[in-house]
Protein backbone atom coordinates (compact mmCIF):
# COMPACT_ATOMS: atom_id res chain seq x y z
CA UNK A 1 0.00 0.00 0.00
CA UNK A 2 1.31 3.80 -0.63
CA UNK A 3 0.00 6.30 1.17
CA UNK A 4 -0.14 10.02 -0.74
CA UNK A 5 2.86 12.13 -1.08
CA UNK A 6 2.59 15.75 -2.76
CA UNK A 7 4.88 14.66 -5.58
CA UNK A 8 2.94 11.01 -6.35
CA UNK A 9 -0.04 11.61 -8.73
CA UNK A 10 0.45 8.52 -10.46
CA UNK A 11 1.47 10.33 -13.36
CA UNK A 12 -2.29 11.74 -13.89
CA UNK A 13 -2.35 14.89 -15.44
CA UNK A 14 -6.11 15.04 -17.14
CA UNK A 15 -7.96 11.51 -16.24
CA UNK A 16 -10.76 10.40 -18.54
CA UNK A 17 -13.30 12.92 -16.91
CA UNK A 18 -10.57 15.79 -17.40
CA UNK A 19 -8.95 16.20 -13.73
CA UNK A 20 -6.01 16.22 -12.91
CA UNK A 21 -5.03 13.88 -9.66
CA UNK A 22 -3.44 15.22 -6.96
CA UNK A 23 -2.89 13.57 -3.69
CA UNK A 24 -4.84 15.53 -0.74
CA UNK A 25 -3.61 18.30 1.09
CA UNK A 26 -3.31 19.05 5.15
CA UNK A 27 -1.31 19.33 7.61
CA UNK A 28 0.34 15.12 7.14
CA UNK A 29 1.86 16.41 4.00
CA UNK A 30 2.82 20.17 4.94
CA UNK A 31 4.55 18.18 7.84
CA UNK A 32 6.13 15.75 5.45
CA UNK A 33 6.94 13.09 8.50
CA UNK A 34 4.33 10.35 7.15
CA UNK A 35 6.78 7.44 7.80
CA UNK A 36 6.60 8.16 11.18
CA UNK A 37 3.09 7.07 11.15
CA UNK A 38 3.09 3.91 10.15
CA UNK A 39 0.25 1.96 9.20
CA UNK A 40 -2.16 3.90 10.80
CA UNK A 41 -4.32 5.05 7.88
CA UNK A 42 -6.80 6.59 9.93
CA UNK A 43 -4.93 9.20 11.76
CA UNK A 44 -2.89 9.83 8.28
CA UNK A 45 -6.72 10.73 7.17
CA UNK A 46 -7.50 13.00 10.22
CA UNK A 47 -4.17 14.81 9.51
CA UNK A 48 -5.29 14.89 5.33
CA UNK A 49 -7.83 16.51 5.88
CA UNK A 50 -6.09 19.52 8.32
CA UNK A 51 -6.57 18.10 11.74
CA UNK A 52 -3.67 18.86 13.75
CA UNK A 53 -1.65 16.56 15.70
CA UNK A 54 -2.68 17.90 19.38
CA UNK A 55 -6.56 17.89 17.79
CA UNK A 56 -6.54 13.65 17.07
CA UNK A 57 -7.69 12.51 20.12
CA UNK A 58 -10.71 15.01 19.82
CA UNK A 59 -11.27 13.98 16.37
CA UNK A 60 -10.91 10.22 16.74
CA UNK A 61 -14.12 9.75 18.53
CA UNK A 62 -16.15 13.51 17.76
CA UNK A 63 -18.03 14.28 20.97
CA UNK A 64 -20.86 17.01 21.76
CA UNK A 65 -18.08 17.27 25.27
CA UNK A 66 -15.31 18.38 22.91
CA UNK A 67 -17.19 20.39 20.13
CA UNK A 68 -20.57 22.36 21.41
CA UNK A 69 -20.23 25.48 22.09
CA UNK A 70 -21.63 28.15 24.68
CA UNK A 71 -24.89 28.80 23.15
CA UNK A 72 -24.75 32.47 24.95
CA UNK A 73 -21.66 32.96 22.27
CA UNK A 74 -24.71 33.19 19.71
CA UNK A 75 -27.02 36.19 18.91
CA UNK A 76 -30.75 36.43 20.47
CA UNK A 77 -29.94 32.63 21.71
CA UNK A 78 -30.39 33.73 25.60
CA UNK A 79 -33.54 36.22 24.54
CA UNK A 80 -35.07 32.85 22.38
CA UNK A 81 -34.42 30.76 25.47
CA UNK A 82 -35.97 33.16 28.11
CA UNK A 83 -39.22 33.53 25.95
CA UNK A 84 -39.55 29.85 25.49
CA UNK A 85 -38.90 29.14 28.93
CA UNK A 86 -41.82 31.93 29.56
CA UNK A 87 -43.96 30.19 27.83
CA UNK A 88 -43.10 26.74 29.01
CA UNK A 89 -43.91 27.80 32.57
CA UNK A 90 -47.15 29.67 31.96
CA UNK A 91 -47.69 26.79 29.49
CA UNK A 92 -49.25 29.39 26.35
CA UNK A 93 -49.62 28.20 23.06
CA UNK A 94 -46.33 27.31 20.59
CA UNK A 95 -46.84 26.59 17.82
CA UNK A 96 -43.85 25.37 15.66
CA UNK A 97 -43.67 26.74 12.31
CA UNK A 98 -41.37 24.55 9.47
CA UNK A 99 -39.93 24.03 6.55
CA UNK A 100 -41.18 21.40 3.96
CA UNK A 101 -38.00 19.30 3.91
CA UNK A 102 -36.22 17.15 5.99
CA UNK A 103 -34.39 19.85 8.18
CA UNK A 104 -37.67 21.51 8.67
CA UNK A 105 -39.13 18.66 9.69
CA UNK A 106 -36.46 17.50 11.91
CA UNK A 107 -35.76 20.67 13.16
CA UNK A 108 -40.04 20.98 13.83
CA UNK A 109 -39.81 17.64 15.25
CA UNK A 110 -36.68 18.28 17.61
CA UNK A 111 -38.63 21.42 18.96
CA UNK A 112 -41.83 19.39 19.53
CA UNK A 113 -40.14 16.59 21.15
CA UNK A 114 -38.01 18.52 23.31
CA UNK A 115 -41.20 20.55 24.86
CA UNK A 116 -43.09 17.38 25.19
CA UNK A 117 -40.54 16.17 27.57
CA UNK A 118 -40.58 19.83 29.28
CA UNK A 119 -44.75 18.90 29.83
CA UNK A 120 -45.87 21.09 27.53
CA UNK A 121 -47.50 20.29 24.07
CA UNK A 122 -46.90 21.94 20.99
CA UNK A 123 -48.82 22.80 18.08
CA UNK A 124 -47.01 22.27 14.59
CA UNK A 125 -47.35 24.34 10.96
CA UNK A 126 -45.93 22.55 7.80
CA UNK A 127 -46.73 25.12 4.83
CA UNK A 128 -47.69 23.27 1.29
CA UNK A 129 -44.79 23.81 -0.96
CA UNK A 130 -47.85 24.70 -3.93
CA UNK A 131 -50.54 26.20 -2.31
CA UNK A 132 -48.06 28.73 -0.44
CA UNK A 133 -44.18 28.58 -1.22
CA UNK A 134 -41.47 28.50 0.60
CA UNK A 135 -40.96 30.18 4.19
CA UNK A 136 -43.37 31.99 6.45
CA UNK A 137 -46.55 33.91 5.06
CA UNK A 138 -47.92 36.82 6.80
CA UNK A 139 -51.22 35.33 6.28
CA UNK A 140 -50.91 31.93 8.20
CA UNK A 141 -48.62 34.09 11.13
CA UNK A 142 -51.98 35.76 11.68
CA UNK A 143 -54.09 32.86 11.32
CA UNK A 144 -51.94 31.03 14.30
CA UNK A 145 -51.50 34.04 16.24
CA UNK A 146 -55.36 34.21 15.86
CA UNK A 147 -55.89 30.94 16.76
CA UNK A 148 -54.10 31.51 20.48
CA UNK A 149 -50.78 30.55 19.44
CA UNK A 150 -48.39 33.65 21.37
CA UNK A 151 -45.28 31.91 20.37
CA UNK A 152 -44.08 31.32 17.13
CA UNK A 153 -40.77 29.36 16.69
CA UNK A 154 -39.99 29.29 12.56
CA UNK A 155 -37.66 26.42 12.04
CA UNK A 156 -34.88 26.61 8.46
CA UNK A 157 -37.25 29.58 7.61
CA UNK A 158 -37.93 33.15 8.21
CA UNK A 159 -34.07 34.50 7.69
CA UNK A 160 -35.27 36.67 4.45
CA UNK A 161 -38.88 37.09 5.49
CA UNK A 162 -39.42 40.49 6.14
CA UNK A 163 -42.85 41.21 5.10
CA UNK A 164 -44.18 38.37 6.71
CA UNK A 165 -42.41 39.16 10.29
CA UNK A 166 -43.33 42.53 10.17
CA UNK A 167 -46.93 41.99 9.99
CA UNK A 168 -46.86 38.95 12.79
CA UNK A 169 -44.63 41.89 14.77
CA UNK A 170 -47.81 44.32 14.19
CA UNK A 171 -50.12 41.97 14.93
CA UNK A 172 -48.22 41.46 18.72
CA UNK A 173 -47.13 37.64 17.74
CA UNK A 174 -43.94 36.73 19.30
CA UNK A 175 -42.07 34.80 16.28
CA UNK A 176 -38.93 33.40 17.41
CA UNK A 177 -36.65 32.48 14.13
CA UNK A 178 -34.35 29.96 13.99
CA UNK A 179 -32.51 29.26 10.54
CA UNK A 180 -29.50 28.89 9.17
CA UNK A 181 -29.59 30.64 5.41
CA UNK A 182 -28.06 33.37 4.26
CA UNK A 183 -29.26 36.69 5.78
CA UNK A 184 -29.21 40.12 4.88
CA UNK A 185 -27.96 43.10 6.75
CA UNK A 186 -31.43 44.62 7.69
CA UNK A 187 -32.66 41.54 9.85
CA UNK A 188 -36.56 41.27 9.74
CA UNK A 189 -38.40 42.60 12.69
CA UNK A 190 -38.79 39.32 15.50
CA UNK A 191 -38.72 38.47 18.74
CA UNK A 192 -35.48 36.96 18.58
CA UNK A 193 -33.41 35.61 14.89
CA UNK A 194 -31.08 32.34 15.95
CA UNK A 195 -28.80 31.83 12.79
CA UNK A 196 -24.95 31.46 12.69
CA UNK A 197 -25.21 33.28 9.38
CA UNK A 198 -26.54 36.45 10.36
CA UNK A 199 -23.85 39.43 9.32
CA UNK A 200 -23.50 40.61 12.68
CA UNK A 201 -22.40 37.31 14.59
CA UNK A 202 -19.05 37.12 16.64
CA UNK A 203 -16.28 34.97 14.87
CA UNK A 204 -16.94 31.52 17.08
CA UNK A 205 -20.84 31.90 16.22
CA UNK A 206 -19.70 32.75 12.83
CA UNK A 207 -17.66 29.63 12.61
CA UNK A 208 -20.74 27.18 12.98
CA UNK A 209 -22.68 28.49 10.11
CA UNK A 210 -22.27 25.20 8.38
CA UNK A 211 -24.81 24.15 10.83
CA UNK A 212 -28.23 22.77 9.12
CA UNK A 213 -31.37 24.44 11.01
CA UNK A 214 -31.86 21.30 13.35
CA UNK A 215 -28.12 21.77 14.74
CA UNK A 216 -29.08 25.04 15.41
CA UNK A 217 -32.35 23.96 17.35
CA UNK A 218 -30.54 21.65 19.26
CA UNK A 219 -28.29 24.10 20.61
CA UNK A 220 -31.05 26.24 21.31
CA UNK A 221 -32.86 22.95 23.18
CA UNK A 222 -29.25 23.24 24.84
CA UNK A 223 -29.94 26.81 26.04
CA UNK A 224 -33.41 26.22 26.95
CA UNK A 225 -33.00 23.55 29.42
CA UNK A 226 -29.95 25.40 31.03
CA UNK A 227 -32.05 28.30 31.43
CA UNK A 228 -35.34 26.46 32.94
CA UNK A 229 -32.53 24.71 34.71
CA UNK A 230 -31.32 27.84 36.63
CA UNK A 231 -34.83 28.65 37.10
CA UNK A 232 -35.37 25.53 39.18
CA UNK A 233 -37.72 24.17 37.00
CA UNK A 234 -36.39 20.45 37.55
CA UNK A 235 -36.46 20.51 41.38
CA UNK A 236 -39.39 18.32 41.27
CA UNK A 237 -39.30 17.13 38.13
CA UNK A 238 -36.66 14.68 35.34
CA UNK A 239 -34.67 16.86 33.46
CA UNK A 240 -34.84 16.00 29.87
CA UNK A 241 -31.78 13.80 28.24
CA UNK A 242 -31.19 15.71 25.18
CA UNK A 243 -28.64 13.14 23.83
CA UNK A 244 -32.27 11.33 22.44
CA UNK A 245 -32.79 13.65 19.77
CA UNK A 246 -30.09 13.25 18.54
CA UNK A 247 -31.17 10.92 15.81
CA UNK A 248 -33.11 13.86 14.45
CA UNK A 249 -30.06 16.00 14.20
CA UNK A 250 -28.55 13.38 12.10
CA UNK A 251 -30.86 13.15 9.86
CA UNK A 252 -31.26 16.34 9.35
CA UNK A 253 -28.03 17.67 8.99
CA UNK A 254 -27.22 14.77 6.66
CA UNK A 255 -29.72 15.04 4.60
CA UNK A 256 -29.29 18.72 4.17
CA UNK A 257 -25.81 18.39 3.01
CA UNK A 258 -24.62 20.19 5.31
CA UNK A 259 -20.28 20.14 6.16
CA UNK A 260 -19.76 16.85 7.87
CA UNK A 261 -17.31 18.49 10.02
CA UNK A 262 -16.14 19.93 13.20
CA UNK A 263 -19.75 19.91 15.08
CA UNK A 264 -21.51 18.00 12.99
CA UNK A 265 -19.51 15.30 12.33
CA UNK A 266 -19.80 15.05 16.53
CA UNK A 267 -23.72 15.66 15.69
CA UNK A 268 -23.84 12.80 13.69
CA UNK A 269 -21.63 10.28 15.18
CA UNK A 270 -23.58 10.40 17.81
CA UNK A 271 -26.76 10.37 16.04
CA UNK A 272 -26.32 7.61 14.54
CA UNK A 273 -25.58 5.43 17.20
CA UNK A 274 -29.04 7.08 18.62
CA UNK A 275 -30.55 5.96 16.15
CA UNK A 276 -29.83 2.49 16.45
CA UNK A 277 -30.95 2.41 19.85
CA UNK A 278 -34.43 2.77 18.29
CA UNK A 279 -36.33 4.92 20.97
CA UNK A 280 -37.66 6.90 18.15
CA UNK A 281 -41.23 5.18 17.09
CA UNK A 282 -41.21 7.14 13.94
CA UNK A 283 -37.78 6.60 13.07
CA UNK A 284 -37.93 3.08 14.04
CA UNK A 285 -40.76 2.70 11.20
CA UNK A 286 -38.50 5.15 9.04
CA UNK A 287 -35.63 2.94 8.88
CA UNK A 288 -38.40 -0.74 8.66
CA UNK A 289 -39.37 1.35 5.60
CA UNK A 290 -36.61 2.28 3.91
CA UNK A 291 -36.19 -1.99 4.23
CA UNK A 292 -31.83 -1.29 6.13
CA UNK A 293 -30.48 -4.70 7.02
CA UNK A 294 -28.80 -3.39 10.20
CA UNK A 295 -28.37 -0.13 11.79
CA UNK A 296 -28.31 3.36 9.44
CA UNK A 297 -24.74 4.54 8.11
CA UNK A 298 -24.43 7.87 7.73
CA UNK A 299 -24.96 7.01 3.61
CA UNK A 300 -28.28 5.58 4.24
CA UNK A 301 -29.51 9.12 6.03
CA UNK A 302 -29.08 10.92 2.71
CA UNK A 303 -30.19 8.25 0.28
CA UNK A 304 -33.11 6.23 2.47
CA UNK A 305 -34.39 8.01 4.94
CA UNK A 306 -34.27 11.46 3.76
CA UNK A 307 -35.71 10.92 0.25
CA UNK A 308 -38.99 9.55 2.26
CA UNK A 309 -39.55 12.14 4.45
CA UNK A 310 -38.75 14.69 1.61
CA UNK A 311 -41.59 13.32 -0.07
CA UNK A 312 -44.20 14.41 1.99
CA UNK A 313 -43.00 17.64 1.28
CA UNK A 314 -42.46 17.33 -2.37
CA UNK A 315 -45.34 15.62 -3.73
CA UNK A 316 -47.71 14.67 -1.01
CA UNK A 317 -48.93 16.23 2.10
CA UNK A 318 -46.39 18.36 3.55
CA UNK A 319 -47.07 17.64 7.26
CA UNK A 320 -46.24 13.73 6.90
CA UNK A 321 -42.61 13.93 7.46
CA UNK A 322 -43.28 15.77 10.93
CA UNK A 323 -46.00 13.79 12.26
CA UNK A 324 -44.06 10.51 11.70
CA UNK A 325 -41.19 11.97 13.62
CA UNK A 326 -43.22 12.88 16.39
CA UNK A 327 -45.42 9.93 17.00
CA UNK A 328 -45.67 7.96 19.83
CA UNK A 329 -48.02 5.27 18.38
CA UNK A 330 -46.48 2.23 16.43
CA UNK A 331 -49.55 1.77 14.36
CA UNK A 332 -49.61 4.99 12.93
CA UNK A 333 -45.90 5.67 12.23
CA UNK A 334 -45.50 2.34 10.32
CA UNK A 335 -48.84 3.54 8.13
CA UNK A 336 -46.88 7.35 7.77
CA UNK A 337 -43.35 5.34 6.80
CA UNK A 338 -45.45 3.27 4.48
CA UNK A 339 -47.16 5.90 2.96
CA UNK A 340 -43.91 8.17 2.06
CA UNK A 341 -42.11 5.20 0.77
CA UNK A 342 -45.04 5.16 -2.10
CA UNK A 343 -44.84 8.65 -2.24
CA UNK A 344 -41.38 8.47 -3.02
CA UNK A 345 -41.81 6.14 -5.19
CA UNK A 346 -43.85 8.37 -7.37
CA UNK A 347 -41.74 11.35 -6.42
CA UNK A 348 -38.62 8.93 -8.48
CA UNK A 349 -41.27 8.63 -11.19
CA UNK A 350 -42.12 12.51 -11.45
CA UNK A 351 -38.75 13.52 -11.61
CA UNK A 352 -37.41 11.15 -14.32
CA UNK A 353 -39.98 13.25 -16.43
CA UNK A 354 -38.69 16.55 -15.75
CA UNK A 355 -35.29 15.29 -15.59
CA UNK A 356 -35.58 13.88 -19.72
CA UNK A 357 -37.50 17.67 -20.59
CA UNK A 358 -35.07 19.58 -19.01
CA UNK A 359 -31.61 17.80 -20.49
CA UNK A 360 -33.22 17.99 -23.98
CA UNK A 361 -32.20 21.74 -23.34
CA UNK A 362 -28.75 21.51 -22.18
CA UNK A 363 -27.64 21.16 -26.03
CA UNK A 364 -29.00 25.04 -26.39
CA UNK A 365 -26.81 25.66 -23.22
CA UNK A 366 -23.16 24.61 -23.87
CA UNK A 367 -22.26 28.33 -23.99
CA UNK A 368 -23.30 29.06 -20.78
CA UNK A 369 -21.66 28.99 -17.85
CA UNK A 370 -24.36 28.60 -15.45
CA UNK A 371 -27.27 26.11 -16.58
CA UNK A 372 -30.85 27.46 -16.48
CA UNK A 373 -33.82 25.30 -17.96
CA UNK A 374 -37.80 26.49 -17.31
CA UNK A 375 -40.35 24.21 -18.21
CA UNK A 376 -44.34 24.87 -17.51
CA UNK A 377 -45.88 21.81 -16.20
CA UNK A 378 -42.72 20.89 -14.15
CA UNK A 379 -43.88 19.81 -10.81
CA UNK A 380 -41.85 22.25 -8.17
CA UNK A 381 -41.08 19.07 -6.09
CA UNK A 382 -38.69 17.90 -7.54
CA UNK A 383 -36.66 20.51 -9.62
CA UNK A 384 -33.82 20.80 -6.43
CA UNK A 385 -33.15 17.49 -7.27
CA UNK A 386 -32.72 17.52 -11.16
CA UNK A 387 -31.04 20.58 -10.53
CA UNK A 388 -28.21 18.52 -8.54
CA UNK A 389 -28.52 16.24 -11.49
CA UNK A 390 -27.82 18.31 -14.26
CA UNK A 391 -24.89 20.04 -12.08
CA UNK A 392 -23.69 16.58 -11.72
CA UNK A 393 -24.06 15.76 -15.68
CA UNK A 394 -22.43 19.20 -16.23
CA UNK A 395 -20.01 20.20 -13.94
CA UNK A 396 -21.72 23.97 -14.21
CA UNK A 397 -24.17 25.83 -11.63
CA UNK A 398 -27.62 24.78 -12.20
CA UNK A 399 -30.89 26.39 -12.41
CA UNK A 400 -34.26 24.34 -12.74
CA UNK A 401 -37.67 26.48 -13.16
CA UNK A 402 -40.93 25.52 -13.64
CA UNK A 403 -43.26 27.87 -14.62
CA UNK A 404 -46.80 27.75 -13.77
CA UNK A 405 -48.99 29.47 -16.34
CA UNK A 406 -52.07 30.22 -13.86
CA UNK A 407 -49.44 32.96 -11.80
CA UNK A 408 -47.15 33.61 -14.75
CA UNK A 409 -44.31 33.00 -12.57
CA UNK A 410 -41.43 30.34 -11.99
CA UNK A 411 -40.21 28.42 -8.71
CA UNK A 412 -36.65 27.80 -9.13
CA UNK A 413 -34.64 25.87 -7.32
CA UNK A 414 -30.17 25.60 -7.84
CA UNK A 415 -27.38 23.57 -7.17
CA UNK A 416 -23.83 25.20 -6.97
CA UNK A 417 -19.91 23.56 -7.95
CA UNK A 418 -17.46 23.91 -5.08
CA UNK A 419 -16.07 27.68 -5.07
CA UNK A 420 -19.18 29.10 -6.90
CA UNK A 421 -21.96 30.79 -4.18
CA UNK A 422 -25.31 30.06 -5.76
CA UNK A 423 -26.91 31.83 -2.30
CA UNK A 424 -25.46 35.28 -2.69
CA UNK A 425 -25.79 35.87 -5.93
CA UNK A 426 -29.73 34.71 -5.82
CA UNK A 427 -29.49 37.68 -3.16
CA UNK A 428 -27.96 39.98 -5.12
CA UNK A 429 -30.32 38.59 -8.56
CA UNK A 430 -33.01 39.90 -5.97
CA UNK A 431 -31.42 43.03 -4.69
CA UNK A 432 -30.95 43.79 -8.41
CA UNK A 433 -34.69 43.76 -9.25
CA UNK A 434 -34.24 40.22 -11.22
CA UNK A 435 -36.40 38.18 -8.73
CA UNK A 436 -39.78 37.92 -7.00
CA UNK A 437 -37.96 36.31 -4.00
CA UNK A 438 -34.98 34.27 -3.50
CA UNK A 439 -32.21 33.01 -1.37
CA UNK A 440 -29.98 30.10 0.19
CA UNK A 441 -26.51 29.13 1.01
CA UNK A 442 -23.36 28.28 -0.91
CA UNK A 443 -24.39 24.81 -2.48
CA UNK A 444 -27.86 25.90 -2.85
CA UNK A 445 -30.97 28.33 -3.48
CA UNK A 446 -34.13 28.94 -4.43
CA UNK A 447 -35.91 31.31 -6.41
CA UNK A 448 -39.57 32.87 -8.01
CA UNK A 449 -39.21 35.08 -10.62
CA UNK A 450 -41.96 36.18 -13.27
CA UNK A 451 -41.64 34.07 -16.13
CA UNK A 452 -41.55 36.47 -18.66
CA UNK A 453 -38.01 37.42 -16.96
CA UNK A 454 -36.34 34.10 -16.97
CA UNK A 455 -34.03 34.50 -20.04
CA UNK A 456 -33.26 38.03 -18.54
CA UNK A 457 -32.56 36.42 -15.06
CA UNK A 458 -30.76 33.67 -16.71
CA UNK A 459 -28.36 35.93 -18.80
CA UNK A 460 -27.85 38.12 -15.81
CA UNK A 461 -26.78 35.33 -13.80
CA UNK A 462 -24.43 33.81 -16.27
CA UNK A 463 -22.61 37.29 -16.59
CA UNK A 464 -21.98 38.06 -12.83
CA UNK A 465 -20.95 34.19 -12.30
CA UNK A 466 -18.90 33.47 -15.04
CA UNK A 467 -15.29 34.00 -13.85
CA UNK A 468 -16.05 32.61 -10.76
CA UNK A 469 -17.45 29.78 -12.59
CA UNK A 470 -14.45 29.59 -15.01
CA UNK A 471 -11.83 29.62 -12.12
CA UNK A 472 -13.23 26.59 -9.94
CA UNK A 473 -13.86 24.93 -13.25
CA UNK A 474 -10.14 25.42 -13.65
CA UNK A 475 -9.57 24.25 -10.23
CA UNK A 476 -11.06 20.80 -10.42
CA UNK A 477 -9.19 18.23 -9.44
CA UNK A 478 -9.69 14.71 -8.48
CA UNK A 479 -7.91 14.38 -4.74
CA UNK A 480 -6.80 10.81 -3.74
CA UNK A 481 -5.98 9.67 -0.25
CA UNK A 482 -4.21 6.78 -0.79
CA UNK A 483 -3.57 4.01 -3.65
CA UNK A 484 -3.75 0.33 -3.49
CA UNK A 485 -3.31 -2.68 -5.81
CA UNK A 486 -6.41 -4.80 -6.24
CA UNK A 487 -5.40 -6.85 -3.64
CA UNK A 488 -5.16 -4.76 -1.20
CA UNK A 489 -8.85 -4.07 -1.86
CA UNK A 490 -10.30 -5.95 1.29
CA UNK A 491 -13.42 -5.18 3.94
CA UNK A 492 -10.65 -4.85 6.47
CA UNK A 493 -9.92 -1.23 4.37
CA UNK A 494 -13.36 -0.72 4.32
CA UNK A 495 -13.29 -1.16 7.98
CA UNK A 496 -10.55 0.75 8.80
CA UNK A 497 -10.99 4.10 6.05
CA UNK A 498 -14.82 3.86 8.24
CA UNK A 499 -13.30 4.28 11.53
CA UNK A 500 -12.22 8.11 10.53
CA UNK A 501 -16.11 9.01 9.40
CA UNK A 502 -18.60 9.87 9.70
CA UNK A 503 -18.27 11.38 5.67
CA UNK A 504 -19.49 13.90 3.89
CA UNK A 505 -19.55 17.31 2.19
CA UNK A 506 -16.49 19.21 4.00
CA UNK A 507 -15.24 15.97 5.52
CA UNK A 508 -15.16 14.09 2.02
CA UNK A 509 -14.92 10.18 2.04
CA UNK A 510 -11.69 8.04 1.59
CA UNK A 511 -11.05 8.41 -2.44
CA UNK A 512 -8.78 5.20 -3.20
CA UNK A 513 -6.89 4.67 -6.52
CA UNK A 514 -6.63 1.24 -7.88
CA UNK A 515 -4.57 -0.27 -10.41
CA UNK A 516 -2.98 -0.30 -12.57
CA UNK A 517 -6.05 -2.92 -13.69
CA UNK A 518 -7.34 -4.28 -17.08
CA UNK A 519 -10.95 -4.70 -17.87
CA UNK A 520 -12.28 -8.18 -17.69
CA UNK A 521 -15.84 -6.89 -18.52
CA UNK A 522 -17.62 -4.10 -18.66
CA UNK A 523 -21.05 -3.55 -19.50
CA UNK A 524 -24.60 -0.86 -18.25
CA UNK A 525 -26.72 -1.70 -16.27
CA UNK A 526 -29.93 -0.30 -14.45
CA UNK A 527 -30.63 3.49 -14.78
CA UNK A 528 -27.33 4.22 -17.17
CA UNK A 529 -24.87 2.25 -14.45
CA UNK A 530 -21.46 1.26 -15.34
CA UNK A 531 -20.51 -1.80 -14.16
CA UNK A 532 -16.89 -3.11 -14.18
CA UNK A 533 -14.96 -6.24 -13.21
CA UNK A 534 -11.19 -5.31 -13.52
CA UNK A 535 -8.39 -7.50 -12.62
CA UNK A 536 -4.31 -6.55 -11.97
CA UNK A 537 -1.02 -7.70 -12.67
CA UNK A 538 -1.22 -9.69 -8.58
CA UNK A 539 -3.78 -11.26 -9.82
CA UNK A 540 -6.62 -10.16 -7.68
CA UNK A 541 -10.07 -9.36 -9.09
CA UNK A 542 -12.80 -6.76 -7.91
CA UNK A 543 -16.09 -5.05 -8.82
CA UNK A 544 -16.37 -1.40 -9.73
CA UNK A 545 -19.78 0.61 -10.54
CA UNK A 546 -20.00 4.19 -11.66
CA UNK A 547 -23.63 5.23 -11.34
CA UNK A 548 -25.48 7.42 -13.89
CA UNK A 549 -22.08 7.17 -15.76
CA UNK A 550 -22.69 4.89 -19.07
CA UNK A 551 -22.88 7.65 -21.24
CA UNK A 552 -20.57 9.72 -20.00
CA UNK A 553 -16.74 10.08 -21.36
CA UNK A 554 -15.36 8.08 -18.92
CA UNK A 555 -17.96 5.56 -19.50
CA UNK A 556 -17.75 5.71 -23.04
CA UNK A 557 -14.00 5.26 -22.94
CA UNK A 558 -14.07 2.38 -20.55
CA UNK A 559 -16.96 0.59 -22.64
CA UNK A 560 -15.17 1.34 -25.94
CA UNK A 561 -11.72 1.79 -25.56
CA UNK A 562 -10.39 -0.26 -22.80
CA UNK A 563 -9.47 -3.69 -24.39
CA UNK A 564 -5.53 -4.42 -24.31
CA UNK A 565 -4.84 -1.39 -22.41
CA UNK A 566 -4.39 -0.85 -17.91
CA UNK A 567 -6.09 2.12 -16.34
CA UNK A 568 -6.11 3.54 -12.73
CA UNK A 569 -9.71 3.06 -11.23
CA UNK A 570 -10.26 6.12 -8.06
CA UNK A 571 -13.46 5.77 -5.98
CA UNK A 572 -14.63 5.19 -3.15
CA UNK A 573 -14.18 1.41 -1.56
CA UNK A 574 -17.57 -0.03 0.09
CA UNK A 575 -18.88 -3.19 1.85
CA UNK A 576 -20.88 -5.37 -0.77
CA UNK A 577 -22.02 -7.74 2.00
CA UNK A 578 -24.94 -9.41 -0.64
CA UNK A 579 -22.41 -12.63 -1.15
CA UNK A 580 -21.79 -15.20 1.29
CA UNK A 581 -18.80 -13.50 2.18
CA UNK A 582 -17.80 -9.71 2.21
CA UNK A 583 -16.18 -8.05 -0.30
CA UNK A 584 -14.86 -4.31 -0.96
CA UNK A 585 -15.96 -2.88 -3.83
CA UNK A 586 -15.16 0.31 -5.76
CA UNK A 587 -17.96 3.07 -6.38
CA UNK A 588 -16.24 4.56 -9.42
CA UNK A 589 -15.79 8.07 -9.75
CA UNK A 590 -12.88 8.71 -12.33
CA UNK A 591 -10.30 6.64 -14.52
CA UNK A 592 -7.00 7.19 -15.88
CA UNK A 593 -5.00 5.32 -18.78
CA UNK A 594 -1.96 4.11 -16.86
CA UNK A 595 0.13 3.34 -20.24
Amino acid sequence: MRMATRSAILGVDRSLSGKAWQWRGGNMQIEGDIDALGNDIATQLLLSRGVAREDLDRHRQPSLREFLPDPSQFQDMDRAAERIADAVLSQETITVYGDYDVDGATSAALLIRLLRMLGHDARHYIPDRLLEGYGPSGEALLMLGEDGSSLIITVDCGAMAHEALGMAHDAGIDVIVVDHHKCSPDLPRTYALVNPNRLDENDLAAGHGHLAAVGVAFILAVAVVRTLRERDYFAGRKEPSLMALLDLVALGTVADVAAIHGLNRAFVAQGLKVMGKRANTGMAALIDASRLKAAPKCSDLGFALGPRINAGGRVGEATLGVRLLTTEDAEEACAIAAQLSQLNEERRAIEAAVQEEAEAQLAAQHNRSVVCVAGSGWHPGVIGIVAGRIKEKTGKPSLVIALDAQTGQGKGSGRSITGVDLGAAIINAREAGMLVAGGGHAMAAGLTVESDRVDEFAEWLDENLARAVARASAEQVMLLDLSVAPGGLTPELVETLDSAGPYGVGWPGPRVAVGPVHVVKADVVGNDHLRIIAAGQDGRSFKAIAFRAAQSTMGQSILHGARGRRLWLAGRVKLDDWGARPAAELHLEDAAWAD
